[in-house]
């Protein structure tokens, strides 16, 4: 009998190649090929066997939605769209020792209470898991645990008695199928361990979470496919000097995408913060150049965060650049768009940017609050006290109008502050809040000016 012949699958991507190299074609991982053996090649056709007739049903059915469960954990209920929805399958990725851990087991003991829960843990022992909610103060909760790492194990126990509210599978690239040959981790078996759990819990109707390993690129290791086969993908971010934890959906097929929840990291766990804007401006200085509060939605929640920005003389070569928690080529393109239309020549210096706490910032309408800080460290002047900006800026130097203004306002209204540098409305009508005094900035060249007629004010005031 011929030996199958071999091939070597990208960890990365799940490109399929007939031999091994240093460097996948596809996707440019280096060093991600592993071998596997090839599974027998399945029939050309169908052949004369006929299937089964599926059934097909209307769009209007008087089935009754099932209600979700809630954690009774508002920051992980609000990400998850209300609540976990029996028969779903979430995946959450994060880097280690973020806290994928230790969410998920105090959310199974919230809601043990309510249902019956089960983690199943394939990276730790049972002893090590009870250590952990002890350290937590939830060693008491009514939570079944369980150390394996077999799929045929799980499923035939998950198959029978009664059907649990939540299962947790720590983790998903632990899990292995014993027919296949490939070891755990690898696409082939990540691919179908997800796909035999998931099947499972839409069938039997319990909500299934599978923790996913992150490459360190930051995204979830393994075949892309396996985002597509579940129903909501969050991720878990955070810097490892901050206490700050961000819990974000980019997919979720039953809420909002790009909600986020914000906990903070303490001695008893993952804490809840319930207002995160007064949080990440605790320790903000007014009246220092380089900062700037930016205005922005996170979801649907509005959110205030601090932008600091350094302008400092560079070392003859090329000028460095360094950005934390912003796009680094959106800060090339806020630079640019200074020098050619609005004169500002800073772009020969080292410029180092800052999104205070930890916060990771994906919006757009964050250009002019950064554009304000780099103007502002450039000049040595600080911005107007208790200013909020926000607003998008165009490759031709102007301000583009931002969605949800009224929220921006409103949020800024309730922490205090008393103006707000956003884009024209052009006709848009807003509920303008009294608390807070807008100053519409058009253009680039604009927003320069007023740092301009403030430097000449000081420069006035400083004469005898």
């Amino acid at each position: 009998m011929a030996r199958p012949a071999a091939r070597f699958v990208c960890q990365q991507c799940g490109a399929v190649h007939p031999k091994w190299a240093g460097r996948c074609e596809d996707c440019g991982a280096w060093n991600s090929l592993v071998e596997e053996a090839s599974a027998e090649a399945p029939p050309k056709g169908l052949g004369a066997a006929r299937g089964r007739r599926i059934e097909l049903v209307g769009l209007e059915g008087s089935e009754e939605e099932a209600p979700r469960r809630v954690t009774g954990i508002g920051e992980f209920d609000r990400v998850a769209g209300g609540g976990l929805v029996p028969g779903s399958a979430l995946l959450v990725g994060g880097d280690p020792g973020i806290g994928k851990s230790t969410l998920l087991l105090q959310v199974a003991a919230r809601l043990g209470a309510t249902g019956s829960v089960l983690y199943i843990s394939g990276e730790e022992a049972v002893e090590q898991v009870r250590m952990r909610a002890r350290r937590l103060g939830v060693a008491t909760a009514p939570v079944q645990l369980a150390a394996a790492t077999s799929v045929r194990d799980i499923v035939a126990s998950l198959d029978q008695g009664e059907v649990p509210a939540l299962v947790v599978v720590d983790s998903i690239q632990t899990m292995y199928v014993d027919s296949l040959d490939s070891a755990p981790g690898t696409v082939a078996q990540v691919r179908s361990s997800a796909q035999e759990l998931i099947r499972l819990a839409k069938r039997r109707g319990f909500a299934l979470v599978l923790v996913g390993h992150v490459t360190k690129e930051g995204t979830i290791a393994g075949p892309r496919v396996l985002e597509h086969m579940v129903d909501t993908v969050l991720y878990f971010e955070g810097e490892r000097g901050h206490q700050f934890r961000i819990l974000r959906a980019v997919k979720n097929r039953f809420g909002p995408t790009d909600e986020i929840g914000v906990f903070e990291m303490t001695d008893r766990g993952l804490a809840e913060v319930l207002n995160p804007s007064a949080l990440f401006l605790a320790d903000r200085q007014g009246d220092v150049s380089g900062a700037a509060v930016f205005a922005g939605m996170e979801g649907t929640r509005p959110m205030l965060v601090e932008i600091q920005a350094l302008v400092a003389p560079s070392a003859p070569g090329t000028p460095r650049r360094a950005v934390v928690g912003w796009d680094g080529g959106r800060l090339s393109m806020i630079l640019a768009v200074l020098e050619a239309r609005a004169g500002v020549a800073i772009g020969a210096n080292d410029i180092y940017l800052n999104v205070a706490g930890g916060l990771r910032i994906q919006e757009p309408a964050a250009d002019l609050a950064v554009a304000a800080a780099l103007i502002s460290a450039s000049t040595g002047q600080a911005l107007p006290a208790a200013t909020v900006v926000f607003g998008e800026i165009g490759l031709s130097g102007e301000v583009r109008a931002v969605s949800q203004t009224e929220q921006r306002l409103k949020e800024a209204g309730k922490l205090g502050f008393e103006r707000a540098m956003m884009p024209p409305q052009r006709g848009r009508r807003l509920a303008r809040s009294a608390e807070v005094s807008s100053q519409e900035i058009g253009t680039v060249a604009e927003l320069v000016a007023l740092f301009e007629d403030k430097g000449a004010a000081a420069a006035r005031r400083s004469q005898p």
